[in-house]
């Protein structure tokens, strides 16, 4: 109840929205945090954040759950590939060199970049406001 609430806040808010992924970022968290399906202005994240539709980890089990009855060293040679796959797709600058995310900044130089993107959002005009239905 309290996830669709942040969705729906992230969603109807119509400032400028400034997103920093300074860790993991996968599924349902990336929509409540506005991620980039939720048009924030900015998108940057750190050099340790990862990002994917889920943790590699659990797209690996899921798959293996999905494939069937494996032995442990079967569910492992299975899992390992799609483990690496998450890792390397998931890593900041795999997104940011595709253009998913607007850069990898520096975590000592976050304060300067997210002044300097303020400064770009003050000019620009606001979209009228259309608030969802909040249940308290």
């Amino acid at each position: 109840k309290h996830g669709a609430k942040m969705v729906t806040a992230v969603a109807c808010a119509r400032v400028p929205k400034l997103t920093v992924v300074i860790g993991g970022s996968h599924g349902a968290g990336n929509y409540s945090m506005c991620g980039r399906a939720y048009s924030p202005r900015f998108l940057w994240m750190w050099p340790n954040a990862r990002i994917s539709v889920m943790g590699g980890e659990q797209a690996a089990s899921v798959l293996a759950t999905v494939r069937g009855e494996m032995t442990p060293e079967e569910s492992e040679a299975f899992k390992a590939p799609i483990r690496a796959q998450y890792e390397e797709q998931g890593n900041p600058y795999y997104s940011t060199a595709r253009l998913w995310d607007d850069g990898v900044i520096d975590p000592a130089d976050t304060r300067t970049v997210l002044g300097l993107a303020l400064s770009v959002c003050a000019g620009a005009p606001l979209d009228p406001v259309s608030y969802g239905v909040f249940r308290m």
